[in-house]
Parts: structure tokens; sequence; C-alpha cells
């Protein structure tokens, strides 16, 4: 008697391509890797919350190098921070993300701008307040520039974000607290300073929401930055 051969059950198939589909799944969703050049811990964190937000697959690391201070315009500086980034930290995985942030008083011409740290530490929160004082004007500006650079030879992405506002006495000790002028800045669009919003609050309406906005925008639709 001839035994005829036995086909093995359609569902080995289908197993097989279960576990080819979750493999590729396993590759597609692999984490990508932003370095994020900065010392500054808040700053990082803020970045990370606005980021989770939108992405699973996206982490921001910290690239704590040191960079010369550099002057000029904001575009001019992140730039040039771009630049020197990239020369001093090689075979990276990911691109390199920098940020310049500026506060401007519009009766002073748009100064302290990108120096406001500066500032800050020589004449403290209730300093910038008093310079603000010296006229009737005391609106301003705060702004944020990231820029992101797949490597060396590739050109550079800005994305700015601008909150306007004006200078106050210093309130409230959330976010940067003591260590920022996030109580001296209080944005139009509200009552508080930046400092008495929480974190999500700040982060809609914040200049560095808005930056990483557009930054995050451009990721949704430029994967290839990552390869």
């Amino acid at each position: 008697m001839v035994k005829k051969a036995i086909k093995k059950p359609k569902s080995v198939k289908k197993g097989k391509q279960i576990k080819q589909k979750s493999r590729t799944t396993q590759k597609k969703s692999k984490t990508k890797i932003i370095n994020f050049v900065s010392g500054n811990k808040n700053k990082l964190r803020e970045l990370n919350d606005i980021f989770s937000e939108n992405f699973k697959d996206i982490v921001v690391k910290q690239l704590d190098i040191d960079l010369p201070e550099l002057q000029g315009l904001p575009e001019e500086i992140v730039r040039g921070k771009l630049k020197l980034a990239l020369e001093k930290s090689k075979n990276l995985k990911g691109p390199v993300l920098v940020e310049d942030t500026s506060l401007c008083f519009n009766a002073y011409g748009g100064l302290p701008g990108p120096y406001i740290k500066y500032f800050l530490k020589s004449i403290k929160q209730e300093g910038l307040y008093k310079m603000a004082c010296a006229f009737k004007d005391h609106s301003a500006y705060a702004q944020s520039i990231f820029g992101l650079q797949k490597n060396e030879k590739a050109e550079p992405h800005l994305f700015i974000g601008k909150t306007d506002g004006e200078i106050v006495s210093p309130r409230g000790q959330k976010n940067f607290g003591l260590s920022g002028w996030d109580p001296c800045f209080k944005p139009n669009c509200s009552k508080k300073t930046y400092a008495e919003m929480e974190e999500n609050e700040k982060n809609k309406i914040s200049h560095r929401g808005k930056s990483s906005k557009a930054l995050i925008d451009f990721l949704k639709k430029n994967d290839d930055i990552f390869q």
C-alpha cells in the first residue's frame, strides 16, 4: 500500500510569516538617536517630554562637550555650534542637534539676545527686571533656534520659534527655577510667567515648544536624516 506524503499544515507557514513580520517590525522600530549638545539637564528633559508625545522610536541623548562661546546673530551662532560639535564628535549614531536661546528686550534693540546667560549670571533676575524698568516699553520676545545636521558634509537645518511677551518682576520657581529667566518673562497669551506654568502648559506656547514643533514636523517627513 502506497503511503501518501503528508503535507505540512498551512498554519506552520503562517507561523513563519508571522515571525518574519515581527522581525521586520522590530527592525523598523529600532531606536533612533538625536545627539543634543547641551550641559543643561532641564533643557534635555523639556525636549524629551515634547518628543515623547510625538515619537516612540526617537531618543534625545545628551552630548556634553565643551564649545567656545560664539558671537554674532543667533542663526550664525547655531551654524557655528553645529560645525564645531561635528568636528569634535566623530562616529556618532544619529544627527547632531544644537540650540541657541535668546531673550530680547525691544527697548534695547534686541539685547541681551543670545547673551542672556551672561546677563543673568551677572545681574540675576532682579537685574533683568531693573533693566526693563529703565524704559516705559517692557515688551520682549523669547526665541529658540534649533540646528540639526546629519554630518559634516550635510546641510544644516534651522528651526525657529518665537514667543512675544514682557519682562516682569520675577515670580514663580517652577521649571528652570531660580537659575533661569523664566520667572521674569510673561508671554502675552497668559497672565502667568513661564515659571508659574506647569511644563505641559508652557510647552504649548513657549519659544522652545514652537521650534520643537517645527523640528518634529521636519523629522516626520525626513526619516533619512537617521540613515
